[in-house]
């Protein structure tokens, strides 16, 4: 019976987040959301002590996984490419996207900053699915938000979120 409460919790917070980021991407025009949002936030709210919940992880995993999926794209020529979505899976895409992924997971070991959300932003990058310069500042930009409403979401009912937990 006690998990009643900390479901309403997480039903609140996941709707705060997403509204907050939703009103940003009304005003300004651009993709604040996106679908790995939904997982970081989440796991912001479920598990707000784990380290993977932590800004620090959130904000190191999506930045890498922006550089790598942006890398991969334009190392395989596919900058200038239609999405995944409109073009259809090719062989370059596919090398794109195991390839952006695969150094995301071993970059994020490496840095001992576990997101597994991250594992979807490197592949809506390397998908071609936001792929402008100006779409990944927003993406990194809708991280940083959703990061912050999450953690005084978490902060103002009693959740501690640490800042910086590896």
């Amino acid at each position: 019976m006690p998990r009643a409460p900390e479901s309403f919790h997480i039903l609140v917070g996941c709707a705060v987040a997403v509204v907050v980021v939703g009103a940003v991407a009304i005003s300004t025009g651009q993709p604040w959301l996106f679908p790995s949002l939904g997982p970081a936030v989440m796991l912001h709210l479920e598990k707000p002590q784990a380290p993977q919940s932590s800004p620090r992880n959130t904000l190191i995993g999506h930045a890498v996984a922006l550089l790598a999926g942006y890398g991969f794209l334009l190392a395989c020529g596919l900058g200038d490419h239609p999405s995944a979505l409109q073009e259809g899976v090719t062989g370059l895409r596919i090398v794109a996207a195991a390839g952006s992924l695969a150094v995301t997971a071993a970059m994020l070991w490496l840095l001992r900053a576990s997101h597994p959300p991250a594992g979807a932003t490197t592949l809506i990058v390397s998908l071609g699915l936001l792929h402008t310069p100006t779409q990944l500042v927003v993406v990194a930009a809708a991280v940083v938000l959703v990061t912050v409403v999450d953690w005084a979401y978490n902060r103002a009912t009693g959740r501690a979120m640490p800042v910086w937990a590896r």
